[in-house]
């Protein structure tokens, strides 16, 4: 089976020399395509820090990613850019859906920015939003939904573009057990 994601002895550390902290210590370990991995850990173990790295929010204070043997670690300018828009879904803990777009608007973000044709998008947000039991909220702002109709219009924007990994932070949070 292809790796897609291999991490390589990372680290990362905050603050200055008079008070470090070392939130991520020397991790390793790889991901097959298709494969399904669960990272857990106490609060404040570095489990967010350590998705950040991976999505690249955050820079490695030392070690390698690679997705696809592409050392994103490296990567700078339109080759991140490309990497974020392209390769990458992120499911965020807090939703980070943007209040002044509907539903739809927010899945289609993603689509948008990647210039799909807008018959493509309608398509596509349809046949997620019904995979996800969201097509009713469609025309609805984040302001008038639940905390679980909000994680899965999240859900629905990190996996409309068909990403090659998607990378999720407590994406059952908000979510009752039938739908997580």
């Amino acid at each position: 089976m292809e790796k897609i994601l291999r991490i390589e002895n990372i680290e990362k550390y905050y603050g200055n020399k008079n008070n470090i902290t070392k939130a991520v210590d020397n991790i390793s370990f790889d991901v097959d395509d298709g494969e399904f991995v669960a990272i857990m850990g106490a609060s404040g173990s570095g489990k967010s820090t350590l998705l950040n790295c991976i999505s690249t929010i955050d820079k490695v204070t030392s070690g390698h990613i690679y997705l696809k043997d592409v050392d994103i670690t490296k990567l700078k300018g339109y080759k991140l850019t490309k990497f974020r828009r392209d390769a990458l879904g992120f499911i965020f803990q807090d939703f980070n859906l943007l209040d002044t777009l509907t539903s739809f608007e927010n899945i289609a973000l993603a689509l948008t920015i990647k210039r799909s044709n807008y018959k493509k998008i309608d398509d596509k947000v349809s046949e997620i939003a019904s995979a996800l039991g969201i097509k009713d909220i469609l025309n609805k702002y984040p302001y008038e939904l639940s905390g679980g109709q909000k994680q899965r219009v999240a859900c629905a924007r990190a996996i409309v573009t068909n990403p090659d990994l998607i990378l999720a932070d407590e994406p059952t949070g908000a979510l009752d057990s039938k739908s997580a």
